[in-house]
Protein backbone atom coordinates (compact mmCIF):
# COMPACT_ATOMS: atom_id res chain seq x y z
CA UNK A 1 0.00 0.00 0.00
CA UNK A 2 1.12 3.53 -0.70
CA UNK A 3 0.72 6.20 1.95
CA UNK A 4 1.03 9.94 1.43
CA UNK A 5 2.97 11.61 4.22
CA UNK A 6 2.81 15.38 4.56
CA UNK A 7 6.07 16.88 5.80
CA UNK A 8 6.27 20.00 7.92
CA UNK A 9 8.94 22.39 9.20
CA UNK A 10 12.46 20.88 9.39
CA UNK A 11 11.41 17.59 7.75
CA UNK A 12 10.14 19.49 4.71
CA UNK A 13 13.37 21.48 4.58
CA UNK A 14 15.52 18.35 4.80
CA UNK A 15 13.62 16.50 2.08
CA UNK A 16 12.99 19.53 -0.13
CA UNK A 17 9.30 18.83 -0.66
CA UNK A 18 6.14 18.79 1.39
CA UNK A 19 4.82 15.34 0.48
CA UNK A 20 6.37 11.89 0.10
CA UNK A 21 4.86 8.54 -0.82
CA UNK A 22 5.83 5.56 1.33
CA UNK A 23 5.02 1.96 0.43
CA UNK A 24 4.14 -0.28 3.39
CA UNK A 25 2.51 -3.66 3.94
CA UNK A 26 -1.15 -3.88 4.93
CA UNK A 27 -1.53 -3.57 8.70
CA UNK A 28 1.47 -1.25 9.01
CA UNK A 29 1.89 0.96 12.06
CA UNK A 30 3.40 4.37 12.64
CA UNK A 31 6.55 2.55 13.83
CA UNK A 32 6.76 0.81 10.43
CA UNK A 33 6.33 4.18 8.74
CA UNK A 34 9.09 5.70 10.87
CA UNK A 35 11.49 2.90 9.87
CA UNK A 36 10.55 3.12 6.18
CA UNK A 37 11.08 6.88 6.07
CA UNK A 38 14.49 6.56 7.71
CA UNK A 39 15.51 3.87 5.21
CA UNK A 40 14.17 5.56 2.09
CA UNK A 41 15.31 9.09 2.97
CA UNK A 42 18.74 8.85 4.62
CA UNK A 43 18.80 12.59 5.38
CA UNK A 44 15.87 12.04 7.77
CA UNK A 45 17.52 9.26 9.78
CA UNK A 46 18.82 11.54 12.49
CA UNK A 47 15.53 13.41 12.83
CA UNK A 48 13.01 10.61 12.38
CA UNK A 49 13.34 9.30 15.95
CA UNK A 50 12.22 12.66 17.32
CA UNK A 51 9.28 13.51 15.07
CA UNK A 52 5.63 13.20 15.99
CA UNK A 53 3.16 11.75 13.55
CA UNK A 54 -0.45 12.77 13.27
CA UNK A 55 -2.93 10.34 11.74
CA UNK A 56 -6.29 11.78 10.74
CA UNK A 57 -5.57 15.02 12.63
CA UNK A 58 -4.69 13.35 15.95
CA UNK A 59 -1.21 12.70 17.31
CA UNK A 60 -0.41 9.01 16.98
CA UNK A 61 1.74 6.59 18.95
CA UNK A 62 4.10 4.18 17.20
CA UNK A 63 1.60 1.35 17.64
CA UNK A 64 -1.18 3.21 15.78
CA UNK A 65 -2.31 1.19 12.75
CA UNK A 66 -2.49 2.90 9.38
CA UNK A 67 -5.40 2.35 7.04
CA UNK A 68 -5.47 2.99 3.28
CA UNK A 69 -7.33 6.27 3.79
CA UNK A 70 -5.16 7.58 6.66
CA UNK A 71 -4.13 11.21 6.45
CA UNK A 72 -0.57 11.28 7.81
CA UNK A 73 1.55 14.23 8.85
CA UNK A 74 5.19 14.19 9.96
CA UNK A 75 5.79 16.96 12.49
CA UNK A 76 9.36 17.49 13.71
CA UNK A 77 10.13 19.12 17.03
CA UNK A 78 10.35 22.89 16.88
CA UNK A 79 12.52 25.28 18.80
CA UNK A 80 12.10 28.92 19.39
CA UNK A 81 13.22 31.69 21.54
Amino acid sequence: MNFEVKLFAGAREIVGKDLVIVSLEAGATVADLRIALGQSIPALRETIEHVKFAVNHDYADDDTCLSPDSEIACIPPVSGG
